[in-house]
């Protein structure tokens, strides 16, 4: 072997790619660096914030440390395919790689891709907006896509609601265009009383406004209420009642056990005091029919 030869031979290859070489192996390491610290970061930022917040006591906080440990996931995922994605580029760029045809195959890819996944990117797109707005939590009671129940799960991709009867449903995130958060800070339940029409108004009001406000100052029910009753008075008058509307404002947990009782309550304070709640019936009216007299 003629080591002269060879000597040369790498002395020609280095002297023309040696820069690239060296360009390339700048670039690798500093997208390496980059991803590291990016990594580094998020990792120390999740063992500080998220899991403190898992460890605590209150289910809000829990439930908020799942969300940001959920979000943490997503931005460690796009932030290395960025950055590979970067180094790749500006490696065929040193090299003189051309890269329309790489753009080209590229772009028929993920045109395909995305025909045929645009429904699961539109859902993790929906699900990524969803954990950074904050629209419900876990334990919220929502109405989401014509589905009703206690959110389970937020996951990218799905919500996961169970209802009153047990059944568990899987919300795609992208079909949420409305979601109605029955849970959020507190809960209002606006009520409607119906009276018959020859009932005095003015004193079903106070019976009612006197029922709601005693209720509300029991010993057992006094912590569920966040303010006094409201009174708003006759809310309508309907083809058998009027109606007279109260409101009541309640924690959030609280809303239906309370709406239970009150209804309970006033059902039997209405009763006391002769007052009619009105209800469908029906009259029947019975006529005799004479017999024709006959002809002769």
């Amino acid at each position: 072997m003629n080591w002269d030869s060879v000597t040369d031979w790498l002395s020609d290859q280095w002297s023309d790619h040696g820069p690239d070489v060296i360009m390339t192996a700048i670039v690798l390491i500093g997208g390496l660096i980059v991803l590291g610290l990016i990594k580094r970061s998020i990792h120390r930022w999740e063992s500080r914030v998220p899991r403190t917040l898992q460890a605590s006591e209150q289910p809000e906080d829990r439930e908020r440390g799942q969300r940001l440990m959920t979000l943490a996931t997503v931005v460690n995922v796009v932030a290395s395919i960025v950055v590979w994605v970067i180094v790749i580029l500006t490696i065929m760029g040193v090299w003189g790689i051309p890269m329309t045809p790489l753009i080209a195959v590229g772009t028929t890819i993920g045109i395909a891709v995305g025909f045929g996944a645009q429904d699961v990117v539109r859902d993790v797109i929906a699900g990524f907006l969803i954990l950074v707005e904050d629209q419900y939590a876990i334990g919220d009671v929502v109405s989401i896509a014509g589905v009703s129940g206690s959110v389970e799960a937020i996951q990218l991709r799905t919500t996961v609601l169970r209802d009153l009867e047990g059944n568990r449903h899987h919300v795609p995130n992208g079909q949420i265009k409305v979601a109605s958060n029955m849970t959020a800070d507190f809960s209002r339940l606006a009520l409607d009383i119906p009276v018959s029409y020859d009932t005095d108004v003015d004193h079903a009001i106070d019976v009612i406004r006197d029922e709601a406000v005693g209720f509300a100052l029991a010993e057992d029910w006094s912590e569920k209420f966040l303010s006094e009753p409201e009174m708003l008075g006759v809310n309508k008058l309907d083809e058998s009642s009027v109606n007279i509307r109260v409101v009541l404002t309640l924690t959030t947990e609280d809303r239906w056990v309370v709406k239970r009782e009150f209804l309970r309550r006033i059902k039997i304070r209405l009763d006391a005091e002769g007052i009619e709640i009105p209800y469908a019936h029906i009259t029947v009216v019975s006529e005799s029919i004479a017999a024709p007299k006959p002809r002769g």
